[in-house]
């Protein structure tokens, strides 16, 4: 006997925890940039799982990775050596430059990896006061939902009723580099950031500021950290979004499309130092760096390399930005974006942006709202200048209609 979406949501609101609140849409199938809801509806996905189907959903090169190695071996704990973890580590380091790679599973756990790390190598290399290490972040920052990320969180959403936090942050205004030089003491050990800031509404900061932040962290010792889960691999029209500001982190996390969303994988990509500071039992996971995880992530690299996709997130993400700014609407205050990570911000007045996302789903659009007022658009790296015009008519007859 089918079930209706209804029952499927119904189910759900019954069993599950209410901490999220999707967009009533029960999805069953998904390829390419394509969704199809469970009464066979298609959707353009403007979404990418927060930027984790970079590759497009379901890519069979990723898959047929996967299927392979699961019939071979799929975990050992890093108790014993595994044949794949090496070659995940050289094609990493190969791409990005890396000197020293950690792998663990969700992004939150690569961005508590590099604050423990970034904290044991102020005290062991820096020579910062035992206790007195002090990490920098940005106001408006989303760096995952575990408790040391939500105490140095500014969103009352994320805090409220999760603390005692830990203490050792202090917030600075994103883009604001006066604000980060003030901040800087001889305690500070690094400063954490995205480059652009996703959950935040797709902020990008002044040119030149992580030019002057790099500058700044090199003068004062400082490990510059970059999260670059939602931003990298390819999102923003390059590989990492670093690259905009000519720019090279110290440490750099990434997660999300490294497995092409078909398994959890991140990874701390550091110089020597930082994660040299790691001795055996001080930090690990048992499925962190797993054979199957390893696999899976290198076929993800593979083929954003081979098949064009960060080009083509450029490419198409210019001419996604520039139809979307042609659109006459009084509801738009503004688009901004780089690359395939793009924004459509509302006037306030207009109305929340969750009513716009249910108006696209009804034309066959999924993107997420973020902030009340800004409509986030993050569709797959293989989307055709076909499917961007496709999008663009939609797009246009929600904005100009209304919600």
């Amino acid at each position: 006997m089918s079930r209706l979406p209804e029952d499927y949501i119904a189910a759900e609101h019954r069993l599950g925890a209410h901490n999220y609140k999707p967009l009533d849409v029960v999805l069953t199938k998904g390829e390419g940039v394509w969704l199809w809801d469970v009464e066979g509806r298609r959707y353009l996905d403007c979404l990418s799982a927060y930027s984790a189907v970079n590759q497009g959903h379901c890519h069979p090169r990723i898959r047929d990775a996967m299927i392979e190695q699961a019939g071979k071996l799929t975990l050992t704990s890093r108790a014993f050596h595994n044949d794949q973890l090496a070659l995940l580590y050289e094609d990493l380091s190969a791409l990005t430059g890396a000197h020293k790679i950690l792998p663990m599973n969700s992004g939150a756990e690569a961005v508590e990896t590099a604050v423990k790390a970034v904290r044991k190598w102020g005290y062991e290399v820096k020579g910062v006061p035992a206790g007195k290490a002090e990490i920098i972040v940005c106001a408006n920052n989303f760096h995952g939902r575990t408790l040391g990320i939500v105490g140095f969180s500014t969103d009352p959403t994320a805090r409220a009723g999760f603390g005692p936090f830990a203490p050792g942050f202090k917030v600075v205004p994103f883009g604001d580099y006066a604000a980060l030089e003030a901040a800087v003491t001889d305690n500070t050990v690094a400063f954490l950031a995205e480059p652009i800031q996703g959950e935040a509404g797709i902020l990008i900061p002044p040119k030149g500021y992580f030019r002057k932040a790099r500058e700044l962290c090199t003068a004062r010792n400082i490990t510059m950290i970059l999260d670059e889960i939602q931003t990298g691999l390819g999102r923003t029209g390059r590989l990492l979004a670093e690259e905009h500001e000519g720019v090279e982190a110290d440490v750099t996390l990434v997660g999300k499309a490294l497995s092409g969303g078909f398994y959890p994988v991140s990874a701390v990509l550091s110089n020597s130092e930082v994660l040299g500071v790691l001795k055996p039992g001080e930090h690990g996971s048992t499925f962190g760096g797993n054979p199957l995880a390893c696999a899976v992530a290198r076929m993800a690299l593979k083929v954003l390399v081979d098949e064009g996709m960060i080009e083509n997130a450029e490419t198409k993400g210019a001419y996604f930005r520039e139809g979307l700014g042609e659109i006459r609407s009084n509801a738009v205050r503004e688009v901004r974006g780089r690359g395939l990570m793009i924004a459509v911000e509302l006037h306030p007045e207009a109305g929340g942006a969750r009513a716009y996302c249910e108006a696209l789903r009804d034309e066959g659009i999924l993107a997420k709202d973020t902030h009340d007022h800004t409509i986030r658009i993050a569709p797959p790296l293989v989307l055709t200048r076909d499917d961007v015009d496709w999008a663009l008519e939609r797009f246009d007859k929600v904005l100009t209609r209304g919600a």
